[in-house]
């Protein structure tokens, strides 16, 4: 985040923030002290909690595979390879009124093993990598670096999504134009819709049609949207390069628009819809330090200032951050921000939210190790404005301590994004910051999502659906989609 040139105009006015009164929603929830908070549903279905993976009595995948392995990783490739066929087996026909047929050639290689030629190219060349050939009609694998990286890193789920996106491929090829693929698609959009299928997918085995993997839709769906931040392109790539596929905000967004609506909307995703909505952009001429800014005084009097600004049409005045060590005197602690109901303010501990918006270590993600950096400067901001938003709500008379609030604070967090991102605004949103939020939000312990007491919503889906929602529709819907 950086702030902007000169300090011009109002930020826009979020408008009809919340109503006088919020009415709890009547989705059920429950509340354990310390834990996260259960709410509603994902998209329609149940939320529930249990170890997502292989199932026990699952078959033999009755798939070709070169140069497989006896490796946990490729078992659970070609268990991915068999289940996704069955789902296209059944989908395409009903669906798309078109006959299916299995990908071709399957492959798993090593790249620092005896070298493939495949696709113009080599193995040898194609560490860490996944992907799907269109001339030979294949899907490839590096089982030796990537697939255990992601399955260490984010379970055994992670391995499903990448193949299932690679997979996504070869039907975006068998449905040609009722896709709108040809040879002028552009990579986005490609590469958008490939993670809507996947999306689409993982609606199919929650809804427990597949025989070989069970995925719960709180901690599951977390391993699906974490791994898919994690193949996000680097900030500061632009949507109209050769190969972009995404920041993770973007994919994330395809993923979930496969899950809600299906394969038909997914089909339909095309340049015009990518363009609308993307926010993978080049760094602006003025984004010093490639978009991060510093975690200061200064800077927390900006991120104040443009608070004030963005709910300035809320009718109640907005609590004051001050320098308080992350608690309050007498009442919640949810540092390194703590809403304070009493006093109206949000207590900091600007020591530790220096450390939080460090910058994203990349090197060590990749590596596998312990990152030295933190999440990114707009993952502290964001925290910040989460609390910022709990004293928008109590001036409104909204409840704070239930998974609505936590919602809801993520939605209104979004929505000052949303506004922080306009012209003539004293902050404005770098490439990456987005990302930044989303890495905060697929943390256990979140704050962008929790409520007053730092309870967060316990899935992921929903958090990252509520922020996209404040972001890409303003405050409005905070109110009517989270009570």
């Amino acid at each position: 985040m950086v702030r902007t040139g000169g300090y011009a105009a109002r930020l826009p006015v979020l408008g009809a923030l919340l109503a006088a009164v919020a009415v709890v929603s009547g989705a059920c929830s429950s509340t354990t002290d310390g834990q996260p908070l259960t709410i509603g549903d994902v998209a329609g279905l149940p939320v529930t909690h249990f170890e997502s993976g292989l199932r026990p009595d699952a078959p033999k995948p009755d798939v070709r595979i070169q140069g497989i392995t006896g490796s946990t990783e490729d078992r659970l490739a070609a268990a991915a390879i068999a289940d996704v066929t069955d789902y296209w087996a059944q989908t395409l026909p009903a669906v798309f009124r078109q006959r299916f047929a299995p990908v071709g050639r399957l492959l798993s290689y090593d790249p620092d093993g005896t070298k493939v030629e495949v696709c113009g190219g080599s193995t040898a060349d194609a560490a860490m990598n996944a992907f799907y050939c269109p001339p030979e009609d294949m899907v490839a694998w590096d089982r030796k670096l990537l697939l255990p990286l992601l399955r260490e890193r984010f379970g055994p789920m992670a391995i499903v999504t990448v193949l299932g996106h690679e997979y996504g491929h070869a039907i975006q090829y068998r449905l040609g134009p009722k896709a709108g693929i040809d040879e002028n698609t552009s990579t986005i959009v490609k590469e958008q819709q490939a993670d809507c299928f996947t999306g689409t997918y993982f609606r199919w085995m929650a809804e427990n049609n597949s025989e070989y993997f069970v995925v719960s839709t709180s901690e599951g769906l977390n391993q699906v949207l974490a791994s898919l931040f994690f193949i996000r392109d680097e900030a500061g790539q632009s949507a109209s390069d050769h190969g972009a596929h995404g920041s993770a905000f973007d994919r994330t967004y395809a993923f979930q628009l496969g899950f809600e609506r299906g394969a038909e909307r997914c089909a339909a995703i095309d340049q015009a819809d990518v363009d609308a909505r993307i926010t993978e952009q080049p760094f602006h001429p003025e984004d010093n330090n490639d978009g991060d800014a510093p975690i200061n005084e200064e800077m927390m009097a900006l991120v104040q200032q443009s608070l004030d600004q963005a709910f300035a049409g809320a009718g109640v005045d907005g609590p004051r951050i001050v320098a308080g060590g992350g608690s309050c005197p007498d009442g919640p602690a949810t540092p390194p921000a703590t809403y304070c109901p009493d006093t109206n303010t949000v207590s900091i501990d600007l020591a530790e939210l220096y450390q939080l918006g460090q910058p994203v270590d990349r090197e060590a993600e990749f590596e596998g190790t312990e990152s030295a950096g933190g999440l990114g400067d707009f993952a502290a901001f964001a925290e910040v404005a989460s609390r910022y938003t709990q004293g928008i709500q109590q001036g409104v008379g909204a409840t704070l301590d239930d998974a609505n609030a936590g919602l809801r604070t993520a939605c209104l967090v979004g929505a000052w994004a949303g506004a922080a991102d306009g012209d003539g605004n004293v902050l404005r949103l770098s490439p990456g910051d987005l990302d930044e939020a989303i890495a905060e939000l697929l943390r256990p312990r979140s704050l962008i999502a929790a409520d007053v007491n730092g309870h967060p919503v316990a899935n992921g889906f929903a958090r990252v659906e509520a922020l996209r929602v404040g972001y890409l529709k303003g405050s409005e819907p905070c109110t009517r989609q989270y009570g």
